[in-house]
């Protein structure tokens, strides 16, 4: 499966921005937003100050860039969610977040099982996380009200659950999901809701970029 290697930081750069694609060091001062706000390259110093006004082809692009990689998905997977959320009935714009946020992986990062989401996306394909009893290893696997996420019992004596029981804080859970911090166990409630979703995009320029 093709993945990105690259370095993530150059990610948020590129879309000037905090994407929070390396856990807790984004709230740090070793952030590169922090510390070079400017877009990568060799003229991404100089591009700043060049810059006119973005054309709305430019804008609706960067929007999508930003959606795919807020949450690690390449072209190909994000068309398919995008012509999936204009069948379902609703704001196309909306359910396309709904289902975003409804992969395993964000669910464990959501949960907090995951610093990151692509430690989650780790920590599903190394089949540590159990969906409804049954292990999985499939990062988009979509979950539906009513399922449960368990961490596998085996993996529960290793070293990083055992600290996470101890650290994990189950007040900042969503109001659509429902964890134990005791056991690592959680529940999905219900599917969220746009004003559940604290990401900092605008879902109608990712429509209006598919609708052209």
């Amino acid at each position: 499966m093709a993945r990105y290697t690259g370095p993530v930081c150059r990610l948020c750069r590129r879309e000037g921005e905090k994407l929070f694609l390396k856990g807790s060091r984004c709230l740090t001062p070793k952030c590169s937003i922090e510390r070079r706000s400017y877009p990568p390259g060799e003229h991404g110093r100089d591009s700043q100050f060049r810059r006119g006004r973005a054309s709305d082809y430019l804008l609706q692009l960067r929007e999508k860039q930003k959606a795919r990689r807020i949450y690690g998905i390449f072209e190909r997977q994000f068309s398919r969610y995008f012509e999936r959320a204009e069948q379902r009935v609703g704001l196309t714009g909306t359910n396309l977040l709904v289902i975003l946020e409804s992969r395993l992986d964000n669910v464990v990062y959501r949960l907090g099982i995951g610093s990151s989401r692509a430690q989650a996306r780790q920590l599903v394909r190394h089949g540590h996380i159990m969906l409804n009893g049954r292990k999985t290893n499939v990062p988009s696997a979509l979950v539906a009200p009513g399922d449960a996420i368990t961490i596998r019992p085996e993996s529960l004596q290793r070293s990083y659950f055992r600290t996470l029981r101890q650290e994990i804080d189950d007040r900042q859970v969503p109001r659509w999901l429902s964890l134990d911090a005791n056991n690592l166990s959680a529940n999905v409630l219900n599917l969220p809701a746009r004003e559940d979703i604290d990401v900092s995009l605008n879902e109608q320029l990712i429509v209006e970029y598919y609708s052209r």
